[in-house]
């Protein structure tokens, strides 16, 4: 009936797995790894499937793969393959697309096997469809081709049409001879990876929240190379002198590099079949990873080639497993952020009287890292499949890293020659999109100054109250004379347009005249704190060349009344005009030299107007004004609700820092507008602020989620604003209206344009960390006397219109996919410690949002990443639960507990005052007590050694997976602990697993 063998092979007889099952199983007993190993592929037919003879043809393949039907057993620490209790079966039943995610996902148990399934999907009378999921420990990405190329033959076989069946395979390589031609290529691979070390293993990739440790449920993007860009690929190829396997690794290497990342990596599974070993279905593939060196100029060519020499160099040891190599590596589901597997299949197999297809690539629905690629170069199209965890990535930016991607490959096919920091990313579309549409803010405002505005009020309500302050207040009219007077005693000692005057005043309502009888006198004021040192003021003043200061005695009344007759209306003073200075105020600069910031009367006129929109402010609206004048954001307290009508109420200068008394000055004025730093709003609600009528504005330093949502139910608008000085005050707001999770810092005001920008001033993507950038009406004029500091933060805006300019904000900034900014933090806050970069503002947002952590901030100290933290938490659950969200070198080495963060005057976290830690001590187990001595001997043992430190570490004395495993098994025989793998990557010392041993034995019944 059929010429299929005769006498069948006997089933697999016990062995040790290779080096890479061992590899396999090892992450199996080390973690939960999902559906990560699972391997799944289809076969689809059309025509009059024989059912019969396709369940004996897959019979008699599993005979001649006796792998597949084989299971788990541990002897020692050593996993062998053992004939598995039960053979699989092919299983028939109705396709649908539930059925086959279930086939996919079900676990294989290991231990009893077997490690296939085998299942064939009805869809119709004359179409049909094989589902074999296999588990990575006996299948690989050729083995898909093997085992369909064996079946058609097998079937044809079965099926009466005569077909010959080829002879059995190569059984697999005997037991230590696997062992003598790794230990052959040793040397060459410990040299290799002595000239190669590990790099960093973060990644940045748009929208990558945190990087993805271990498998987790996954998600994917599948997509088809378009036609006219696979046909180029080959041509490519042969012209740069590369395979196409070297030049798609050179296209990502190009797109990570163009993310951001310095030195990319990326696991390649490289293939180790040898020559004998070709038919044999089982795993024969080594992951290993490899790292370039971009440098932007670099054209795509040369990056190629030079690609292609480090991936040669790579495959002369691709036969050792990293772990073996002696590089201190721990064994890991993944051993990169991203990795990559490439076939070319040829094909779909022929079976007698049917049409099959065949799917190489179904999703397992599992993510072993940040980005899984999947590549199948087939005959007819190039197949790409993403696979990434939700968690980590969010749908719409592996979306986008699929476009980048293919924008970045189609520009290097059609131009090799571009330097890589030149290849694009965006289409025109999304370039559009990220420049125009987020920025389409275009309000038409008059072309008034803050002196017409409130001069207009003052018209239209003379007897309405503008200032308020203790128990004293000014009406409108009040305000506007006084300051008239004051800008006329002014303008008798020569100062008017481009002067500047100092204002050094108390806390109170005559604070107001000042400010705005300098602005009627055409001049600029610049703001100075009385508490500021004279030093800092004798600087400010000579810095600016300020031609008067004005101090509480030259605003009482009595100075400003002895002044003369008041101005008459046919005798009015000159009004600045909207490209006037308005004000200069003074900020620290990293030099340690305070600049000078010059904001013109436009400038904070379309400030005040856009907010005047955005808030509703007006007529019987009254805004706590509680900022010091020092600090740019004080001008909207009080100037907003002066030019729309309503009242400042000026808090003294005793209590701006006290939030009881701010309560309640809240309360009894019946406030409807409150700025503050997330600072100032932590002490008043420690304080029991509670208004639901009251508008609330949080800037100036980072809002942490938590603080959000304690605010946002006790206040009736919450919006958090974000605005460097050079900008004037606030340039993008984020309405908070739930209690959220995160906060952004939202979209730009009217007529302000953000930019998220790379090195080379190109829109960075949605999703991926750059230079924020910021255009538009808030501008400043620049810096007093400093016009090389003007011309490195003052740009030419190549995005606006002719002549305007952008302002390098120094802050790090990305793009949400509905438009919204994430701030992330200071490009001068970021740490590097042992060659890992740090954004500090990762780890305070992890720790806000821990329980009992109210406030938070990281530094280094000592040498050392320290977490500093207000609030009740405890250490210990504060490390661990940082552990499990953050990468190992993201996590502090020690925790502080501290009364209070220490701040700057403007209520900002002062990062220079943060204390040292203390030192720390180690508690000691007792001689009795410890299981060292039983554990020093098990590593002698294992790692065959006479003598070893306590301190040595497991991966630099060349431990791997099956070094762990064998020293907990013998761990468990002697003192009857079962030590967690996982604990070698925490505590990798003698010393280290003696205290997990003696931990684990106080928690024994």
């Amino acid at each position: 009936m059929s010429d299929a063998p005769a006498s069948p092979r006997s089933p697999i007889q016990a062995r040790p797995a290779s080096a890479a099952q061992s590899g396999i199983w090892f992450n199996e007993q080390l973690d939960d790894c999902g559906t990560v190993h699972h391997v799944p592929f289809t076969l689809h037919f059309d025509g009059p499937l024989d059912t019969a003879a396709l369940r004996r043809a897959c019979d008699a393949l599993l005979r001649r793969h006796p792998g597949l039907t084989s299971a788990v057993e541990n002897r020692d620490g050593v996993p062998h393959l053992v004939p598995a209790p039960v053979r699989p079966e092919l299983v028939t039943e109705r396709a649908g697309a539930e059925a086959t995610r279930q086939h996919i996902t079900a676990p294989f148990d290991l231990a009893e096997g077997p490690l296939c399934r085998l299942v064939l999907q009805v869809i119709g009378p004359r179409e049909h469809r094989l589902l074999v999921v296999a588990h990575h420990l006996v299948f690989d990405g050729q083995s898909m081709e093997l085992f369909a190329a064996d079946l058609a033959v097998l079937y044809g076989a079965e099926a009466g049409h005569g077909t010959p069946v080829p002879p059995e395979p190569t059984p697999a390589e005997p037991a230590g001879a696997e062992d003598a031609r790794l230990a052959a290529k040793l040397p060459a691979a410990r040299d290799y990876w002595a000239r190669h070390p590990l790099g960093d293993d973060d990644m940045v990739l748009p929208g990558l929240e945190r990087p993805a440790h271990g498998a987790a449920p996954g998600a994917s993007v599948e997509f088809t190379l378009p036609e006219d860009l696979r046909s180029r690929l080959a041509p490519l190829a042969e012209r740069l002198g590369v395979t196409r396997f070297e030049l798609i690794v050179a296209s990502l290497h190009a797109l990570l590099y163009r993310y951001g990342n310095a030195a990319p990596v990326t696991a390649l599974d490289l293939g180790t079949r040898t020559p004998e070993q070709q038919g044999h279905i089982g795993v024969h593939v080594n992951e290993l990873p490899f790292t370039t060196a971009p440098e932007p100029g670099l054209t795509f060519a040369e990056f190629a080639r030079a690609t292609r020499a480090g991936l040669r160099e790579l495959y002369r040891v691709r036969d050792v497993p990293l772990g073996r190599a002696g590089t201190g590596v721990k064994p890991a589901v993944a051993l990169a952020p991203v990795s990559l597997t490439y076939r070319r299949p040829g094909p779909a197999p022929q079976f007698p009287g049917l049409t099959v297809s065949a799917d190489w690539t179904p999703s397992n629905h599992s993510a072993r890292n940040a980005l899984r690629v999947e590549l199948v170069d087939g005959p007819d199209a190039f197949h790409v499949l993403l696979q990434y965890p939700p968690r980590s990535l969010a749908r719409e930016h592996a979306e986008s890293l699929a476009r980048h991607w293919l924008t970045l490959l189609g520009h290097a096919a059609g131009d090799p020659d571009t330097p890589l920091a030149g290849l694009p990313l965006l289409d025109g579309d999304a370039c559009e999109r990220l420049l125009t549409g987020v920025n389409d803010t275009a309000v038409a405002y008059p072309a008034r100054t803050v002196p017409e505005l409130i001069a207009e009020q003052a018209a239209r309500q003379p007897d309405a109250v503008a200032v308020v302050h203790a128990d004293r207040s000014l009406t409108y009219a009040e305000l506007d004379a006084g300051a008239e007077r004051l800008a006329a005693r002014l303008r008798d000692k020569g100062i008017g347009a481009g002067a500047l005057v100092a204002v050094r005043a108390s806390r109170s309502e005559r604070l107001l005249i000042g400010l705005l009888g300098v602005l009627k006198a055409g001049a600029a004021y610049i703001p100075l704190d009385a508490a500021y040192p004279r030093e800092r003021i004798e600087f400010v003043l000579a810095d600016a060349g300020a031609a008067h200061e004005l101090g509480d005695t030259d605003l009482s009344p009595e100075a400003l009344a002895a002044d003369g007759e008041p101005l008459t209306p046919d005798a009015p003073l000159p009004s600045p005009v909207p490209a006037d200075l308005a004000y200069v105020i003074y900020t620290s600069g990293s030099t340690g030299r305070p600049k000078g910031v010059q904001i013109e009367h436009r400038s904070l006129t379309n400030l005040l107007l856009s907010l005047r929109d955005l808030l509703g402010s007006g007529p019987g609206h009254r805004w706590l004004a509680l900022t010091s004048v020092s600090f740019d954001i004080s001008g909207l307290e009080l100037f907003l609700p002066l030019v729309t009508g309503g009242t400042v109420i000026v808090a003294g200068a005793g209590e701006t820092r006290d939030g009881a008394a701010l309560t309640d000055l809240v309360a009894r004025h019946g406030i409807t507008h409150v700025q503050a730093t997330p600072t100032g709003w932590a002490m008043l609600l420690d304080n029991g602020f509670d208004a639901p009528a009251v508008t609330a504005l949080a800037g100036g330093e980072a809002l942490p989620p938590t603080l959000a949502q304690r605010l946002r139910p006790r206040v009736g608008r919450l919006l958090n604003v974000y605005g460097p000085t050079e900008t004037t005050i606030w340039s993008t707001y984020d309405e908070i209206d739930t209690e959220p999770d995160e906060v952004t810092i939202g979209r730009p005001l009217a007529n302000t344009r953000v930019y998220v920008l790379d090195e080379r001033l190109a829109p960075v993507p949605a999703g991926l960390p750059g230079d924020l950038y910021i255009a538009g009406a808030g501008l400043a004029r620049g810096y007093v006397g400093r016009p090389e500091l003007d011309s490195e933060r003052f740009l030419p805006d190549p995005f606006g219109p002719p002549g305007s300019r952008m302002y390098r904000t120094g802050d790090r900034a990305r793009h949400r996919g509905d438009g919204r900014l994430d701030f992330l933090g200071r490009t001068d806050d970021q740490i590097k410690l042992r060659a890992h970069r740090i954004e500090p503002g990762e780890i305070e947002s992890r720790l806000l949002a821990l329980e009992g952590v109210d406030r938070a901030a990281a530094a280094v100290r000592d040498g050392r990443l320290t977490g500093y933290y207000v609030g009740t938490a405890d250490a210990g659950p504060l490390r661990r639960a940082l552990a499990a969200a953050l990468p190992p070198y993201m996590v502090p080495e020690v925790f502080v507990a501290l009364e209070a963060l220490p701040t700057t005057p403007n209520g900002k976290l002062d990062r220079a005052a943060l204390p040292p830690p203390p030192e720390e001590t180690t508690a000691q187990p007792s001689a009795a007590d410890s299981p060292l001595e039983t554990v020093r001997d098990i590593w002698r043992e294992v790692f065959g050694l006479p003598e070893l430190a306590d301190t040595d570490d497991l991966f630099d004395l060349g431990g791997h997976s099956i070094t762990m495993t064998q020293i907990s098994t013998r761990i468990f025989d002697r003192l009857g602990v079962e030590v967690p793998l996982s604990a070698y990557f925490d505590a990798p010392t003698v010393e280290g697993i003696a205290g997990v041993v003696a931990a684990l034995r106080e928690e024994l019944p």
